[in-house]
């Protein structure tokens, strides 16, 4: 059964840094693309980031580029999320999510999913 967890968030100033963790289990990391999306309530999942099984290629919201980094260490089975100079409109619930196909900004393509870790950027 694959299980992500993630961990990281919590509540930070506009402007400081975060680096949320998700943790695989049940599946091999090295072959999965794995993303992160940003739930608000009331809105749909929304895409922030992804990154090939090999790492090559990663692929980031136009709203994030330049600010986060999407990482992975397969030997830790766990992928990361650097996030600088977070703004208020970052605020939401950070989801980690696998696929066995390409990388995907569509939520539907990555049917496991962790639970979410709280992301809230004050003003």
């Amino acid at each position: 059964q694959v299980q992500l967890v993630e961990s990281g968030g919590g509540l930070v100033q506009a402007g400081g840094s975060l680096r949320l963790s998700c943790a695989a289990s049940g599946l091999a990391l090295s072959s999965a693309t794995m993303g992160w999306f940003r739930q608000v309530p009331g809105k749909e999942r929304e895409f922030v980031a992804a990154i090939r099984a090999s790492g090559a290629d990663a692929d980031y919201a136009d709203s994030v580029k330049g600010r986060f980094t999407i990482s992975r260490d397969n030997a830790k089975n766990t992928v990361y999320l650097q996030m600088n100079s977070l703004r208020p409109e970052d605020t939401g619930a950070y989801l980690c999510a696998a696929t066995f196909g390409s990388v995907s900004r569509v939520a539907f393509a990555y049917p496991h999913w962790g639970q979410g870790t709280q992301v809230t950027v004050s003003s």
